[in-house]
C-alpha cells in the first residue's frame, strides 16, 4: 500500500530509535539509578532525542536548540509509539519539550527538578543549577566539563559513580572518595575548565557522576 507523504517523513525524520542506535540505548542508566533513589522529575538539557529517561522517571522535560529534536517532540503520537513498551509502570507520564538554549534563563521555576541530566552537553551546571531541588541529583559526565565542574562545587557531594559496560550499567555508591582524583591537580581549576570546555582526567574514570545537592 502507499504511503502517504506526512507517514513517508514520519519515518524517514529522525527518531529516538534511530538516534540510540548511534548512542547506544541508555534505558539501564536510569533503571540502575532507580535502585537507589527515586526521583520523579528530571530536566534533559541538549537531549536531542534521548527518551531514555523517560522510561524509568515519571516527568521529563526535555531541553536542546535543535529543530529536528523540536519536529520530533512536536508528534506526541510518535513520541508515545517510541515508549510503547520500553517503559517502568509510572514512568513517561508527562514529557515536555522546550526549544530553548539551556545556556541562557528558561521558562521553568527555581528549585523544581529532583534530577539534572546534563550527558555529552555542558556547561550545564553553571547555568542551570538554580532548577535543581533540595538534596535534588545532577547526572553528568565530563565530556564537556559539566562533571569536573560539580566536582568542584562545595555545594554538591558525589553520591555515585556510573559505569557502563557490555551495553550494561551500574552505579557504584561505595568508596567514592576512589573517584574525582585528578591525574594532574593543578587542571583542578573551575575557570581553566570552563575556558577549555572540557573534563579533566582522573585516576579512576567512570561513565558518567551522580551528585546530590546539599540543603
Amino acid at each position: 500500500m502507499p504511503q502517504s507523504p506526512s507517514s513517508t517523513s514520519s519515518q524517514s525524520s529522525p527518531s529516538w530509535l534511530s538516534y540510540r542506535e548511534s548512542i547506544g540505548d541508555r534505558s539501564g542508566l536510569y533503571r540502575a539509578l532507580l535502585e537507589h533513589w527515586t526521583p520523579t522529575s528530571a530536566l534533559n538539557v541538549g537531549s536531542y532525542l534521548d527518551l531514555s529517561p523517560s522510561t524509568s522517571i515519571p516527568a521529563v522535560t526535555y531541553v536542546d536548540t535543535d529543530r529536528r529534536a523540536a519536529a520530533f517532540f512536536a508528534d506526541a503520537e510518535r513520541v508515545r509509539s517510541e515508549l510503547e513498551g520500553a517503559t517502568l509502570p509510572g514512568a513517561a507520564a508527562e514529557i515536555i519539550f522546550l526549544k530553548a538554549d539551556f545556556l541562557k534563563q528558561l521558562a521553568l521555576p527555581d528549585a523544581s527538578f529532583d534530577l539534572i541530566i546534563a550527558l555529552f552537553t555542558g556547561p550545564a551546571w553553571d547555568s542551570c543549577a538554580r532548577y535543581l531541588a533540595p538534596r535534588g541529583l545532577f547526572l553528568a559526565n565530563s565530556s564537556h566539563g559539566d562533571a569536573s565542574l560539580a566536582a568542584l562545587d562545595p555545594r554538591l557531594t558525589l553520591v555515585g559513580a556510573v559505569h557502563h559496560r557490555d551495553g550494561r550499567y551500574r552505579i557504584d555508591s561505595s568508596d567514592l572518595d576512589r573517584y574525582l582524583i585528578p591525574k594532574k591537580p593543578e587542571q583542578a581549576d573551575a575557570e581553566l575548565i570552563r575556558a577549555s570546555g572540557r573534563g579533566i582526567a582522573y585516576t579512576k574514570p567512570a561513565f558518567a557522576y551522580l551528585f546530590q545537592l546539599t540543603g
